[in-house]
């Protein structure tokens, strides 16, 4: 009898020891996962703000709410991971309007020639009643949850072998801009023809001189070895590369009211933290290296005025110059 009970005792306590164990691991599993998918290199200062972002998320959460960040499009080109979101799918991917605006026409303003010039702008179109019309649209019927748009990469200029200051200057040139009617059209506005290539897709195509530059932010030029192709920096600000973080409104809304609060928040503050550093340092830094160890030669004299005026053909093109107009009323801007 002692021995039946001693038994019966050993699997009571193997028994309550495996419903320990059990209980403590799906406590500490995510209920909810986040695959984050972005097109940057891991040495690219977006990376270390998601990785950010995602940490300080998974604390918030007390381990809720895991966010899985993948660089260099580790999970797919960007329009097939969007397409993927549309679905329903628990990924996020770092955008921006331009693409945004293959399904609400009117929000790729945001990515159009000089339209926002300064983070102070940036931050005055959060308010703006119609970007937030925008982005109702896009999670109503499209799917797509904008958690922010907080994160800006800088300002995007022409990397090319001859110098530029004018649009007449691109005239004849190939020049590589994101496949999205906004930057094809800035591009062709601005003098030169656009060539739709993938991020990744550049070094290559640059090299067997199927494009003659490209226009990036000064940023993406290290990380991607475009000094070792291109010569030339053309400052000419056209585009402040706003972009956009976007999850599935069907996967955010089906998170706890609290972690759609903390997913939301601390991706604009870690976007807003991220920008100011591109803005207020690293840019800098990056153009210093490029012209002291990588040889570029950064072109003098690029007539902005003329730039501005090419821009503006591009809104008018895609019949969203009277959308600009509304939103730059809405924020205050001439």
């Amino acid at each position: 009898m002692r021995t039946a009970t001693r038994a019966l005792m050993l699997l009571a306590l193997v028994a309550l020891s495996l419903a320990v164990i059990g209980a403590t691991a799906e406590a500490q599993a995510p209920k909810f996962v986040l695959k984050f998918n972005h097109v940057l290199g891991a040495k690219e200062p977006y990376h270390l703000g998601f990785l950010n972002w995602a940490k300080r998320v998974e604390e918030k959460t007390k381990g809720g709410l895991k966010i899985e960040v993948f660089h260099s499009a580790q999970l797919g080109v960007e329009e097939d991971i969007i397409e993927q979101i549309r679905q329903g799918a628990n990924i996020g991917q770092n955008t921006d309007s331009a693409r945004m605006g293959n399904y609400v026409p009117g929000i790729a303003i945001m990515n159009g020639p000089y339209f926002a010039e300064n983070l102070d702008e940036v931050a005055k179109l959060q308010k703006s009643p119609t970007i937030k019309g925008f982005h109702d649209e896009l999670a109503n019927k499209h799917g797509l949850k904008v958690l922010s748009f907080s994160w800006v990469q800088g300002y995007r200029h022409f990397f090319t072998n001859k110098p530029i200051r004018t649009p007449e200057d691109l005239k004849g040139l190939r020049i590589r801009t994101p496949p999205a009617p906004i930057w094809q059209e800035s591009v062709r506005a601005l003098g030169a023809t656009p060539v739709a290539l993938a991020f990744g897709e550049m070094y290559p195509a640059l090299q067997q001189k199927v494009m003659e530059g490209v226009e990036l932010v000064y940023n993406n030029i290290p990380a991607g070895r475009f000094y070792e192709v291109l010569k030339y920096v053309s400052e000419t600000r056209h585009i402040m590369l706003v972009n956009y973080e976007v999850v599935s409104a069907k996967w955010f809304n089906a998170l706890p009211p609290d972690y759609q609060k903390i997913l939301v928040e601390e991706c604009d503050k870690a976007g807003i933290e991220t920008s100011k550093l591109i803005m207020d340092k690293l840019e800098k830094e990056v153009k210093q290296e490029l012209i002291t160890k990588r040889g570029m030669v950064v072109v003098d004299n690029v007539d902005l005025a003329a730039f501005k005026k090419a821009g503006q053909k591009a809104y008018e093109v895609l019949k969203i110059a009277d959308v600009k107009d509304k939103v730059f009323k809405e924020i205050g801007k001439k």
